[in-house]
């Protein structure tokens, strides 16, 4: 963990608990045992008195259930005391696999039911904790984040509604648009970014790049992805590019504009190495069509870094596309749902979150500044150095 000993003189804020929602299963076992690792090797003198009660534990997981009837209705239930405890809350909104039987029949489990899951857990807990911090990677209904006719708020009512409950802090990756926090303009809310991550990955999956002006390009798929690309660009110091989708405003299929056309705005790709980032990878069809647009101006290869790999319309398209050369890689978080048969795909790497997360909850805490966390500047700048070098990263 960096910065590891900077907590060694700091009082943590109350006992901490995890409580992690079976749609988050497997991420939140991995930030446990990220938390047990790291406070079982701090150097901490005092964690026998009171005020580093519960400090060192074998597991911070919480122990509760989320049972349903056979009507389909559900409630929370808390088998342990959570009086006075750090409560940070996991989950994932997107997890489509998670099933649940209402009235004989099988239904999958969409993002209101994972959000009406974690407001049971918050009213079990009836304001008993210290503190409650939900941790919510993908935000909920991110994308409907502001009005541009007569159409619901759903996420700036998300945000009013889990205040009013008593949530102190919300951690998000990668909002689509963070000002959405407005909202609630005194609830904490933290949004994060994994582009260290994904660079960690692209580089220990790819031996012959160069990082330089001269040989890579960051690309920006749409005018909404740009203050991504422009940062990541900046600290790689190389250039970046975007692409302008011309969209037919007349027309409305599966809830959006149809795109007519991309128009690339940017210097001369011919022959570089391309990295498209953006916050998600929905269906697919504009990041296949950008990456075709990239391999018709002679890119050399195409690399995809997407926050989260939603992937709703299936991955035949981005077989065919492979197949097709229009890509290299695909890099996506575990912050969400992955299907199983992604995970085999061998253009598909997985950048881990775990113990970014675990450090984010680490800090918070001790309640001491997230500055080191939060902007990895330097951090990426020393593995491009290393990586340029041939150095081990």
């Amino acid at each position: 963990m960096p910065n590891i000993d900077y907590l060694e003189d700091k009082i943590p804020v109350a006992p901490l608990r995890l409580c992690v929602l079976e749609s988050s299963h497997n991420l939140g076992r991995e930030v446990n045992r990220h938390l047990v690792n790291y406070r079982h090797s701090i150097n901490q003198p005092h964690h026998d008195t009171s005020a580093f009660m519960e400090y060192v534990r074998d597991n911070y997981l919480l122990d509760f259930s989320l049972p349903r009837f056979g009507s389909g209705e559900g409630k929370c239930e808390i088998h342990e005391t959570v009086r006075g405890k750090d409560l940070f809350i996991l989950l994932d909104v997107t997890n489509h696999a998670m099933t649940y039987t209402m009235n004989g029949f099988t239904n999958h489990m969409s993002p209101d039911d994972h959000y009406q899951d974690l407001k049971r857990v918050i009213a079990a807990v009836a304001g008993k904790a210290h503190r409650i911090n939900v941790i919510m990677p993908f935000l909920y209904e991110g994308r409907q984040h502001k009005r541009t006719s007569r159409e619901s708020l759903d996420c700036a009512m998300m945000l009013e509604e889990l205040a009013s409950m008593g949530v102190s802090d919300i951690i998000t990756f990668d909002a689509h648009d963070p000002s959405v926090q407005n909202s609630t303009p005194i609830c904490g809310f933290d949004n994060f970014l994994p582009f260290y991550q994904f660079l960690q990955v692209l580089l220990n999956s790819e031996s012959n790049l160069n990082i330089d002006k001269e040989h890579t390009v960051v690309i920006s798929p749409d005018e909404g992805a740009l203050d991504r690309a422009i940062y990541f660009a900046s600290v790689m110091g190389v250039d970046t590019g975007m692409f302008y989708k011309r969209r037919d405003y007349t027309t409305v299929k599966n809830g959006k504009n149809p795109i007519v056309s991309h128009e690339f705005l940017g210097d001369n790709i011919d022959g570089k190495d391309v990295i498209i980032v953006d916050d998600m990878i929905s269906s697919g069809d504009s990041m296949l069509d950008t990456a075709r647009q990239l391999k018709k101006m002679n890119a050399k290869r195409v690399f995809i870094c997407c926050t989260f790999g939603l992937f709703t319309s299936g991955i035949k398209a981005f077989d065919a596309g492979y197949e097709q050369c229009l890509f290299d890689r695909i890099i996506t978080t575990n912050l969400t749902y992955h299907d199983p048969e992604l995970l085999k795909r061998p253009y598909h790497i997985e950048a881990d979150m775990s113990k970014f997360i675990a450090s984010i909850i680490d800090f918070m805490n001790h309640d001491v500044t997230l500055q080191s966390v939060i902007t990895p500047t330097e951090k990426i700048r020393e593995i491009i150095r290393r990586y340029n070098l041939r150095d081990n990263i």
